[in-house]
């Protein structure tokens, strides 16, 4: 695949409790799953703070080397959410209140008898221009700017933001996996393992070390748009471990 081909993104996952452990993120791994099934390659993530200047930083930085940007977290009502703000911010627009966000918003509040504040009426807050995006779970929507797409941090209502725009995206080819395990140490293939490795430069290949019951070992993945590749790789990685005095193994997980 040439790079011509290959659709690119990036994730920035955004909020103090992320970097505090308080919170651990899961909506990095959806988007890295549900990318990989329409082609898009997640090339880089980033954990940033709740600080605006951090948050622009970012944004600028991987919306200008990725086709697109995803972020998470920090679009709800309180004083700590800015990224509506840092992302106007990032792009020179001013921040304004949406009317169709808002309208949406006031009549599910209205129906359930909830006070619509000026803190709850944040949430139809976004950059000038910017396009809504869908919240099948609980209303507010996220926004979508250029390339750039923001989404909630709260994971069920984060995959229904997804999944209203994954259909609207740019397609790349699927990368496909290839992978084995040997209890062979990683330093006794490394060598030859890098032989490999230039002999098929299309293909990502990664070794990850593990111990089981006290004896080293290690998995191979290989990754790749090619599938007869891939199967051609797959079968040098094998004789490579045979080579170094191991027998390729079911491949382990995790």
């Amino acid at each position: 695949m040439s790079d011509q081909d290959r659709v690119t993104a990036a994730v920035i996952v955004i909020g103090n409790e992320i970097l505090s452990g308080r919170t651990k993120d899961a909506n990095l791994p959806y988007l890295a799953a549900g990318l990989n099934e329409i082609g898009v390659v997640l090339a880089e993530a980033r954990v940033v703070p709740d600080i605006e200047a951090k948050i622009v930083e970012a944004v600028n930085a991987m919306r200008a080397e990725y086709d697109y940007v995803f972020t998470t977290g920090g679009i709800g009502p309180t004083h700590d959410d800015i990224t509506a703000a840092a992302v106007a911010a990032a792009f020179g627009r001013k921040v304004v209140r949406h009317p169709e966000a808002e309208a949406a918003l006031r009549g599910f509040w209205e129906a359930r008898d909830i006070e619509v504040t000026a803190a709850r009426l944040k949430m139809a807050e976004v950059p000038d221009g910017a396009s809504l995006v869908e919240n099948a779970v609980s209303i507010a929507p996220g926004f979508r700017v250029e390339n750039v797409i923001v989404m909630a941090g709260i994971p069920s209502v984060m995959q229904a933001m997804f999944e209203a725009v994954k259909g609207d995206l740019k397609r790349g080819a699927k990368v496909l996996s290839r992978a084995v395990s040997c209890q062979v140490p990683e330093g006794t293939i490394a060598a030859g393992l890098g032989v490999v490795q230039d002999s098929y430069p299309a293909l990502d290949i990664g070794s990850y070390p593990y111990f089981s019951e006290g004896t080293p070992g290690t998995t191979l993945v290989l990754r790749g748009t090619d599938a007869a590749q891939l199967d051609d790789a797959l079968a040098r990685v094998e004789a490579l471990i045979v080579e170094c005095g191991g027998q390729p193994l079911e491949a382990r997980s995790g």
